[in-house]
């Protein structure tokens, strides 16, 4: 097996031996016990002029084909949410070729696909509220056009013109209203988006989950259920008690997904999750592990995964969008280490040398002849010579 050059966080190089990695197997149909989505990544076109403040210039075939991968594993597709670089990269006219692209190659496997929904594209930083109405609306029915299940992501020009929670309950009941089909809620924490500090009305998470549970009980038949991404495992657990019957919660926490998912006295939360997109095989694995009613083993697979995941989601959290993008491209699903926008500057080699040390003990690196072969050359470009003292993880 090969090793690697690492650097600690003084930059000094140290090598690493890689393990082989878990032999796991692609299960015949989805997963029964949870519904469990990976939040994709979109990957740039080497030779396109994906700078800072360009539009995204995407290689299609290489994006859809990471779907297909996720897909492959029993796991479904969110598509166009933050993981994608919605408001950090992804413009709205890739974000509507997206949509369209991904939901056609869902229907060519019968892949689970849910969509996000957002007010991105409009071109003033300060509206009306209805303005935001007409906004999440127009992307609602694109969605919906596509064939694609709706995520309706929170809005940065609702948390700009909202003067309380009454607006919010407000633009939710409209554009519910106008869904064809029961949607995802998505409650999006200030760590990974500081412009939507204080969504829903208030920056304490309580009174702010009393406007949620207002907002759902008001359309519970209209609602499929919720992601919650606060990174705060005890306030998910309580909105999750509070959700009417048929409504689900989908945990967006990536440092805290283990036992969210697992649950407790028959209560839990299914997963909508960057950090799947990242682990898809170990996830698919450790809830195959549930349906056969082995917890431990559950534990097992998944549990080595969430320091991987706190480390990817670490402040800046919402840098995380790099981590991912990066063990996509040491697992050999995208050429090269990039993406649009310019982001994959967004950490430092120390940082992404931890990525690696933690992906090999999680079973994350599918290939770890190839992610050596990558990381190693990556160094290489950067001046770090090899090093010879070796790490036996």
């Amino acid at each position: 097996m090969s090793d690697v050059t690492t650097l600690d966080a003084a930059g000094t190089p140290e090598r690493w031996a890689l393990s082989d990695p878990p032999a796991f197997h692609r299960p015949a149909a989805p997963p029964r016990s949870r519904v469990a989505y990976a939040a994709a990544h979109v990957v740039p076109r080497v030779a396109g002029e994906n700078v800072p403040g360009a539009p995204a210039d995407i290689d299609w075939d290489a994006t859809l084909a990471f779907r297909h991968h996720v897909w492959s594993w029993g796991l479904g597709v969110a598509d166009a949410m933050d993981t994608a670089q919605r408001n950090m990269g992804l413009d709205p006219v890739a974000t509507r070729q997206l949509i369209a692209r991904s939901a056609e190659a869902a229907r060519s496997v019968g892949g689970d696909l849910v969509v996000g929904v957002n007010t991105d594209h409009l071109t003033d930083d300060v509206v009306t509220l209805q303005q935001v109405i007409d906004a999440y609306v127009e992307q609602l029915h694109f969605a919906e056009e596509q064939g694609a299940g709706v995520v309706l992501m929170a809005s940065r020009h609702l948390a700009r013109v909202a003067t309380g929670a009454a607006d919010y309950e407000k633009v939710y009941a409209e554009v519910i209203s106008r869904a064809g089909q029961p949607v995802l809620l998505h409650w999006l924490g200030e760590a990974f988006d500081s412009q939507l500090r204080g969504y829903f009305g208030s920056t304490d998470a309580a009174e702010a989950a009393d406007v949620v549970v207002r907002i759902i009980e008001r359309d519970a038949d209209r609602i499929r259920g919720i992601k919650m991404s606060l990174l705060d495992a005890g306030a998910e657990i309580s909105l999750r008690a509070r959700l009417p019957h048929g409504v689900s919660m989908f945990t967006g926490d990536d440092y805290h997904y283990v036992d969210l998912i697992a649950g407790e006295d028959g209560a839990y939360s299914h997963a909508l999750l960057g950090a799947f997109a990242a682990v898809g095989p170990l996830a698919s694995a450790a809830i195959a592990a549930l349906d056969a009613g082995d917890p431990a083993g559950y534990r097992r697979i998944l549990g080595p995964t969430e320091p991987l995941s706190r480390h990817v989601f670490a402040a800046p959290t919402s840098y995380y969008k790099t981590g991912i993008a990066f063990l996509s491209w040491l697992n050999g699903h995208q050429p090269a280490f990039s993406m649009v926008g310019g982001l994959h500057s967004g950490r430092s080699l120390p940082h992404l040398s931890e990525i690696v040390r933690l992906a090999d003990e999680a079973g994350a690196l599918e290939d770890p002849d190839g992610a050596a072969r990558r990381w190693n050359a990556l160094l290489a470009l950067h001046g770090v010579e090899t090093a010879s003292r070796v790490l036996v993880p």
